[in-house]
């Protein structure tokens, strides 16, 4: 007896498939998906092209809730029939589509860059939340629109091209929350930087006629520079407390505070998180050195995205990269412990030794 060869099999099995009724037709796409994901062992290469055929006529006669199942169970895959995931990325419902956008290894760059170009939001928040993401495709996706950039840019995993970055540059508004996002990323390059703070200089309103020009070097301080007054620490501490009992008093709203220039709220917030008093937060803030800033961020139990964005935006010289590769390493050996110690007793022992012996020569005069 002659045996029929894998093709004239998946010939007779297509053809049985096709006169199946829909419930058979998922029981066999199980079958099929447990062969592919149970058999680990065997040569996934040939499993996945003898299987592709057959899950390309399956997916025609199941269910959205069977492709959905399918979608999550190849995406897992590091090996998966080409043309069945090539179908489901490109699926009109997201719910099939993004399992595979979002976790797919084996889908090809070229498919990305294609369902970037021509598909709807969540399959783009789909890609843009990927683990990596290829130059072409970020290239692709920023084309999109603005949300989705700010995606991108919060993906440590994105690839920034040349053309990506001018891109960037090319659509973001003064102050607007690309420019900041995209300037707050740890691996941005200096020169991107420097572009963005150049476009954001030449699109500042002009001049009122007869005003007098101030040259930059005589501008008003930035904000963080400022130091606030009395009456800005008491608007601003029954909030904070208040924030913090409730247990709001978090990453997002320090970091909103140092983004939005919130001096006394942001000054007042590491003073009730780290345990220092305020004037010490003023000290390490205006001091040249971020160690003792980073030690108090981090004594604060704030995250490292939010050290960042308080480095980043207390004074009108940014950090170099070899700076905030430095300020990062101090912030990821720094012990809780350490931290809270010291900014909450070294440095205040310091100040009251400093204080007593004030008050010691006042009271000998």
């Amino acid at each position: 007896m002659t045996a029929n060869s894998p093709a004239d099999s998946l010939v007779e099995l297509e053809d049985a498939v096709a006169a199946c009724p829909p419930e058979r037709c998922a029981r066999i796409l199980e079958g099929v998906v447990n062969l592919l994901t149970a058999n680990r062992d065997r040569p996934q290469h040939l499993l996945a092209g003898v299987a592709d055929r057959v899950l390309l006529r399956l997916t025609e006669r199941v269910t959205a809730g069977a492709l959905i199942q399918l979608s999550t169970a190849l995406a897992a895959l590091a090996v998966a029939p080409p043309e069945t995931l090539r179908r489901l990325a490109m699926h009109d419902d997201p719910d099939v589509a993004c399992p595979v956008l979002h976790k797919s290894q084996a889908l090809p760059t070229a498919d990305l860059v294609s369902v970037a170009a021509s598909c709807g939001e969540r399959h783009q928040r789909a890609i843009a939340a990927r683990e990596c993401i290829e130059p072409e495709v970020t290239e692709t996706l920023i084309k999109r629109g603005e949300r989705i950039c700010l995606a991108l840019i919060k993906n440590p995993g994105t690839k920034f091209s040349e053309t990506a970055y001018a891109a960037l540059i090319a659509g973001a508004e003064p102050d607007g929350e690309i420019a900041k996002a995209l300037a707050l990323r740890p691996d941005t390059p200096d020169l991107v930087v420097r572009k963005l703070l150049s476009t954001s200089s030449c699109m500042a309103a002009p001049a009122k006629p007869g005003a007098v020009s101030v040259p930059p070097a005589q501008d008003a301080l930035p904000a963080l520079q400022k130091r606030p007054c009395s009456t800005d620490y008491a608007n601003a501490r029954p909030e904070i407390v208040a924030l913090n009992r409730i247990g709001k008093l978090g990453d997002s709203t320090v970091n909103r505070f140092a983004i939005r220039g919130e001096i006394a709220n942001l000054f007042t917030a590491l003073s009730v998180l780290s345990g220092a008093p305020v004037e010490i937060i003023e000290h390490v803030m205006s001091d040249d050195d971020c160690e003792g800033l980073v030690m108090a961020c981090r004594a604060s139990r704030l995250n490292w995205a939010t050290t960042l964005a308080i480095l980043s935006n207390r004074s009108s010289a940014r950090l170099s990269f070899a700076q905030r590769e430095r300020a990062q390493l101090m912030f990821e050996t720094l012990l809780l412990s350490t931290s809270q110690w010291t900014v909450r007793w070294g440095e205040i022992a310091a100040s009251a030794g400093t204080r007593d012996r004030a008050a010691a020569m006042g009271t000998s005069r």
